[in-house]
Parts: C-alpha cells; sequence; structure tokens
C-alpha cells in the first residue's frame, strides 16, 4: 500500500518560512500531477498548487509570488516553500499525487500562523 508521508508542519510567526515536504513510500507510476491542499479550520479543503508530471506549475491566486512546489523525482517527494506566512494560511496542509487510476493522499500536516 503506497503512501505518502507529510512533514515540516509546526507553528510560525507571520511574515516567517516553512517548508513541507510529502515523500511516498515507494515508486508511483503514472502520475498525471502532483498537488497540495489545504483546509483552514471551518472551511473546505481548497487547493494551493500543483505540479505536473512535466514542470508546468499552477497556484491559487492567494499563495502566488509566496508559495512554491517542486518535486524531487529521484528521492519521490514533493515540496511546498511557503515564505511570507500570514494568519490565513493556517490549515491543514494535504498533498495529494493524481494518477491514470486516481491518486494518494497524504496524512496532513498542521500550519499554525500566530503571533
Amino acid at each position: 500500500q503506497v503512501q505518502l508521508v507529510e512533514s515540516g508542519g509546526g507553528l510560525v510567526q507571520p511574515g516567517g518560512s516553512l517548508r513541507l515536504s510529502c515523500a511516498a513510500s515507494e515508486n508511483i507510476f503514472n502520475i498525471r500531477a502532483m498537488t497540495w491542499y489545504r483546509q483552514p479550520p471551518g472551511k473546505q479543503r481548497e487547493l494551493v498548487a500543483a505540479i505536473t508530471s512535466g514542470t508546468n506549475t499552477n497556484y491559487a491566486d492567494s499563495v502566488k509570488g509566496r508559495f512554491t512546489i517542486s518535486k524531487d523525482s529521484t528521492k519521490n517527494t514533493l515540496y511546498l516553500q511557503m515564505n511570507n506566512l500570514k494568519f490565513e494560511d493556517t490549515a491543514v496542509y494535504y498533498c495529494f499525487w493524481a494518477t491514470n487510476t486516481g491518486g494518494y493522499w497524504g496524512q496532513g500536516t498542521q500550519v499554525t500562523v500566530s503571533s
């Protein structure tokens, strides 16, 4: 059973930075896209950033210019560099790797932006 294990969440002050990682327990084939979602308290899950099987990237307007999604295929790992964090970035962050037959979710990691 493939697992996606996330790490890197935590408590940070406004303006600070965090880097999230999402590592696969084994090689995953036929990946269409690798994505990060987040679910703020009391709200629905929303797409934050995506990177295709190539290197095309897309971002939610709320994070453009502050977040960067990247991947290291040799390590089966997806990253999300988050800079200039704001209170409204507080959420549980999930990675999701979409494949031709469905996809895999990570367990989620909490990011809290607080002074």
